[in-house]
């Protein structure tokens, strides 16, 4: 028999409940996938530094350093831009999964863990993700003004500072500035950073909007109210 596929990724699991730790790991390497464990934050952002994994799952609840921390922490370092997260909570509030998608989750998954069903979300983010390494681009700068894309080295630059945005706003912004001036419904938003595997609400995109906007100090994302966004060559800055 071949090698299992899956045997190629590296998942992260961060969780301060040993059973939970155990009880996934397990499920998980039953499934071929190399796994890494932490037991709260600040051992997550040591050993995704150290491994760089393909897909990272955090609790969001964990002493010393929760999982919304340390998923910040580990959008400043740039090996990690291409990791894919996952939020584990206890938690079903609305406001959780804003503060998730808004450092750049993934998606979302609500104890208890049915172990099917995470698995079946991990194998569609991680066959997103495959696809669109095999059709990485050549390294293309798109210039608007003063504000350049560098679509290889996931970098903004802005007034000559580069800066470095989340997975998710980085493809947000990519995507508006793809095609100027062109309305993006939020349907197509949706499907083209998210994609069809993962259910997150419209809130999520203006929560990246606003985001975006606010760290690149911009006003030529705007809204189209009650169909979505479009970029604008006329109020370059």
């Amino acid at each position: 028999m071949g090698k299992n596929r899956n045997s190629n990724y590296k998942i992260l699991l961060a969780d301060d409940e040993p059973d939970i730790l155990d009880f996934l790991s397990y499920n998980l390497k039953k499934e071929g996938f190399e796994v890494y464990t932490a037991e709260d934050g600040i051992q997550a952002v040591e050993m995704a530094k150290k491994i760089v994994p393909h897909l990272i799952i955090l609790d969001v609840m964990m002493p010393n350093m929760d999982g919304i921390t340390a998923c910040k922490e580990m959008n400043k370092i740039s090996v990690l831009n291409d990791s894919i997260k996952i939020f584990l909570t206890a938690r079903s509030e609305d406001y959780s999964q804003i503060a998730g998608f808004e450092v750049g989750a993934d998606d979302y998954v609500t104890k208890p863990i049915k172990p099917k069903v995470l698995i079946s979300r991990i194998k569609a983010l991680l066959r997103r993700l495959h696809f669109s390494t095999e059709k990485q681009e050549a390294n293309v700068i798109t210039k608007f003004g003063n504000l350049s894309i560098d679509t290889e080295r996931y970098l903004v630059i802005k007034d000559g500072e580069e800066k470095v945005l989340p997975r998710k706003e980085f493809k947000l912004l990519k995507l508006l500035t793809s095609k100027p001036e062109k309305v993006f419904t939020r349907e197509e938003i949706l499907n083209k950073v998210w994609g069809t595997d993962v259910v997150v609400g419209d809130r999520t995109i203006d929560v990246h909007i606003r985001k975006i906007r606010e760290k690149l100090n911009i006003n030529q994302i705007i809204t189209i109210k009650g169909v979505g966004y479009k970029f604008t060559l006329k109020n370059e800055i």
